[in-house]
Order: structure tokens, then C-alpha cells, then sequence
């Protein structure tokens, strides 16, 4: 991983000298350039703003001389730096010599890439190298739109890390690593991490966030989604963050797949059941057509692959206009030529229209590999809040769909549930009324979901301890009301079914 080959960008610090990445990485943390550190220095406000690709505010919080404020200027702003102030604060000749710095004329020195802090889930002080300008925003904000570049952290990535189930595994694959942010996530609940990207300056990056980060080597391999693998390999986790943007042409490798339409996207997810082992999850990011004439959930439920059970979950629609404008302005393009972007934006239009696309879904599709006789899709819509990390309620979802499974109705109503301990009941009627017009649970964590229940199914919820069984509950519920005990332990069961599928209560052992 020592050369790489796009001679149009700059040179990468070496990836095989673990030493310096090493003293790196101890100077860093020794500075309190870490996640923590920057919001102590810069403020919640500046930074902020660099999320959004705003640097002025960070430049003015660090016009001082600590070594913090160093560090944020040099590996993070990409502002030329003394020497002389550098020189206690980082080991410069190792890092001159690894190619992490370079000089910049007179007696400064510059960073080659970006470094961002990047905290983990459980604490992890880690870092994110990205090529300069790509550590915050994307590329249309201060970085190159050169077609090899890498992005740093942004939010699609952050998205994807959160949903993503994080139970201990033997092997994961991150297909189109980036800079490598989900083989770091990957790497604290897998005992071997493997990384692919077409990109070959993308899997150098991540070599240097692995080790900056402090973390074990992945295997990198070059080439396209599953391409670079063994014919017989399969993984136990796979996930995914891809180009999945719908363009015409593959102008930026960071974002466009250079398939047609959603053709990426769809070959990902269709490849994938067979990479995984029983049991195993696949997660995705990605856009899909919503085509005229078709029923956009019954198109992803085509694209899922035999013997796996999937949970699609569509978070935003945009129409061709907005989405176009969109990513023309991630590109940059809005700030050129005025002529040039008109043609831009008429080429996407055109190429919508020849697909008959008029608008364009983002969201996550989650497979797991259950080889049932029956697998379970669900394809629904939810543009509402949600409370990440979700991956436990990822996996509580195929577990509760592994349960009513293998429990028909009679089983059901032998069963014993607990209502979620999160979830809590409105009442929606109009003022001084007897009785209200409808009754909703509500979930204040993971999907945050609400349904709306009846009479009946609001008391059976509330009465759900897991000390009585469905039927008895049910029994008690039909003496109350003084209905026919049998009639409704016969049309109850698909209402606890789905109280149960969409977490509002959970089966007791």
C-alpha cells in the first residue's frame, strides 16, 4: 500500500510506517485532539460549522499558539505552520520523512491529508484521515473535485455506523470502504475485517485510519462490490456506504457507481445473500428509482436475495429536480460556469426522463440471512425521528420476526408478553367526552414508532406484565366487556402480532 496511482492528486503519507502513525497518534491524544478536545476548544457553535464545511469560526477560535490549537490549524484547517511551533508539539522529521507533513515554504509546514477526530461508540478516541479539504463536508464545500478524491466523516456514514448491528462476529466485509469508517466501527466486534474499494488511493486512506486509529489491520483489496473476493468466501457481517448516487456518467468515484440508474445499488444488495453466512447481517445505504408505473416497494422487494429476510425502510423521497440540484451542488458545480451548469443539470433531467424516474427514495435496507421457507420483507416509509444507535433495534427486529415465526395463533395465545418499558399510551377524543375517538401506543426510543390500537388492544398492552398468558388476559378482557371469550381470542391474535413485530411488546421466556 506504499504507491498510488491517480498522479492528479497529492502524495499520501506512507501507509507502512506504523511506527509514525504510531508517535502520531500518541502526540494527538497527549494534545487533546480528539473529539472531546475540539468541542472543548472550538465551541459548540464553530463546531458545528464545520460540519457544514464553514471553517471561519474554527480559524478564530485557534488563532493561539497551545498545541491544541496547532494541531486543529495544521491537520484539520490545512493552515501552514511554523516549524519552530511545531517543533515541540510533533515528532516533525518522522512525520516529514512518512509523508504526514510537508514543507510549505519559508520555515511552515502543511499536513498532506486531513486528520479528523472521530469518537466511537463506547469511547474510542479514533481518527479519520481523508484527502485535504474532505474531513468536513463534502467535496463541493472546500475540497478538491478531483474524480479519485476521499471523503472523510459525513453524515450517510455516521447513519450506516449507527444501524449497524454490532454483535461479536469472526469476519466482516466493508464493501467501498472510503476512508474506512465502517472497517474501524467493524473492527471492535470482528475478529477479521476485510475491505474492498475500486479506488486504490481509498484503501491506502484507510490503511492510514486503521492505524492512526489504533486499531488492527484490515485485509484491502481492490475492485468492484464483491469482485475482489474468493468464490467461496462468505462474511457474517457485510456492510456497505456505496457511490449510490443516480447520475449520468461516473464523474466522482466517491459518490457515483457508474452503473445505470439504480443498477448499483440493486447488484449490491442481489450479490449479497449469497456472501453471507446463516445467520449473517447486510447493510446498506442506498438511493432507488421511483419509476412511473411502478410500485416503488415492490420494486426493492425485487432486489431482495432468495434465502434472506429484509428490512427496507425508506427515510426521504426528493423529485428529480431536487435531487439533481442536490448533488450538483455537492459537486461544486453551482460555482463554475453558468453555461456548464445548465448543461449539467439538463443531462440529469434527461437522463430521469429517459428512465421514466420522477422521483428518487434514500434509505436502509438491512438483509439477514435466515434461509426460511417463508422470508420475511418488510418495505415501509418512515421520514419520522428516530434515536440512533438503532443496530440493537435492527436485531431485536429480526429476532421478534424469528419468534412469531415459528408461533402460530394458539401458540400465541399461550404466550406471555411485556409491554416495552419505553412505550406509553395517548388518549385523542374530543374534550369532556366518555370515551376517546382512538387510542395510540407510542414508543419514545429506537424507530419511535405509534400505532393506533382499540379499545380491546389498549387493555390487553396495559395488562401485558408478562405474569398471565395472551388467552387468559384475553378471557379477562371478554368477561369485562361481556363479549364472546372465543370470538375474540379468534381476531385478536394479528393485533398482538403486530404489537409485537413493531416492538410495542416484547415475548417473556
Amino acid at each position: 500500500m506504499g504507491g498510488v496511482s491517480d498522479a492528479s492528486l497529492p502524495p499520501l503519507p506512507s501507509s507502512d510506517r506504523t511506527d509514525a502513525a504510531a508517535r502520531l497518534r500518541e502526540t494527538l491524544l497527549g494534545a487533546s485532539f480528539t473529539a472531546d478536545g475540539l468541542l472543548d476548544l472550538l465551541g459548540a457553535p464553530a463546531y458545528a460549522a464545520l460540519a457544514r464545511s464553514e471553517t471561519v469560526p474554527a480559524l478564530r477560535a485557534t488563532r493561539g499558539d497551545t498545541p491544541l490549537e496547532l494541531l486543529v490549524r495544521l491537520f484539520l484547517l490545512q493552515q501552514p505552520v511554523a516549524r519552530a511551533g511545531l517543533e515541540g508539539v510533533l515528532p516533525v522529521d518522522v512525520c516529514l520523512e512518512s509523508g504526514w507533513l510537508r514543507p510549505a515554504g519559508g520555515d511552515t509546514l502543511a499536513a498532506t491529508v486531513d486528520v479528523r477526530p472521530y469518537g466511537g461508540s463506547d469511547g474510542e478516541d479514533w481518527f479519520v484521515v481523508s484527502d485535504l479539504g474532505c474531513a468536513v463536508g463534502g467535496a463541493g464545500g472546500i475540497g478538491s473535485r478531483e474524480p479519485g478524491v476521499v471523503l472523510g466523516v459525513g453524515g450517510a456514514s455516521t447513519t450506516l455506523a449507527g444501524i449497524t448491528v454490532r454483535t461479536p462476529v469472526r469476519s466482516a466485509l466493508d464493501v467501498g470502504t472510503g476512508s474506512g469508517i465502517q472497517a474501524l466501527h467493524a473492527a471492535r466486534h470482528a475478529t477479521r475485517v476485510t475491505a474492498t474499494d475500486v479506488n486504490p488511493r481509498a484503501l491506502h486512506i484507510t490503511a492510514l485510519t486503521l492505524a492512526l486509529s489504533g486499531v488492527p489491520a484490515a485485509d484491502l483489496r481492490e475492485g468492484s462490490l464483491f469482485a475482489p473476493l474468493r468464490d467461496d468466501e462468505t462474511y457474517d457481517l457485510i456492510v456497505s456506504n456505496p457511490p449510490f448516487v443516480i447520475s449520468p456518467g461516473a464523474r466522482l468515484t466517491y459518490r457515483d457507481g457508474g452503473m445505470g440508474g439504480d443498477d448499483l445499488c440493486r447488484t449490491l444488495v442481489q450479490q449479497s445473500g449469497e456472501r453471507l453466512t446463516e445467520g449473517g447481517y447486510a447493510q446498506f445505504l442506498a438511493n432507488w428509482q421511483h419509476v412511473e408505473g411502478e410500485d416503488w416497494q415492490d420494486r426493492l422487494r425485487s432486489w431482495v436475495p432468495r434465502g434472506c429476510d429484509a428490512w427496507i425502510v425508506q427515510r426521504e423521497v426528493q423529485d428529480v429536480t431536487q435531487y439533481a440540484e442536490l448533488w450538483l451542488r455537492d459537486a461544486g458545480d453551482h460555482r463554475g460556469d453558468e453555461a456548464e451548469y445548465r448543461a449539467r443539470y439538463d443531462a440529469w433531467l434527461d437522463e430521469f426522463e429517459a428512465r421514466k424516474v420522477k422521483a428518487v427514495g434514500f434509505g436502509w435496507i438491512t438483509l439477514r440471512r435466515s434461509d426460511a421457507a417463508v422470508p420475511s420483507v418488510t418495505v415501509e416509509e418512515w421520514p419520522h425521528p428516530v434515536e440512533q444507535p438503532l443496530g440493537d433495534t435492527v436485531r431485536a427486529h429480526f429476532e421478534r420476526l424469528d419468534y412469531l415465526r415459528s408461533h402460530d395463533d394458539a401458540a400465541l395465545l399461550e404466550a406471555r408478553f411485556e409491554l416495552a418499558p419505553e412505550v406509553v399510551q395517548e388518549q385523542v377524543g374530543l374534550p369532556g367526552a366518555e370515551d376517546p375517538e382512538h387510542v395510540v401506543l407510542r414508543s419514545n426510543r429506537g424507530m419511535r414508532r405509534a400505532t393506533k390500537v382499540d379499545t380491546i388492544g389498549a387493555g390487553f398492552a396495559g395488562v401485558c406484565d408478562g405474569t398471565m398468558t395472551a388467552g387468559r388476559i384475553l378471557d379477562a378482557i371478554a368477561q369485562l366487556l361481556g363479549e364472546d371469550p372465543v370470538l375474540l381470542r379468534d381476531r385478536t391474535p394479528a393485533q398482538i402480532r403486530l404489537l409485537v413485530e413493531q416492538g410495542f411488546l416484547n415475548p417473556v421466556d
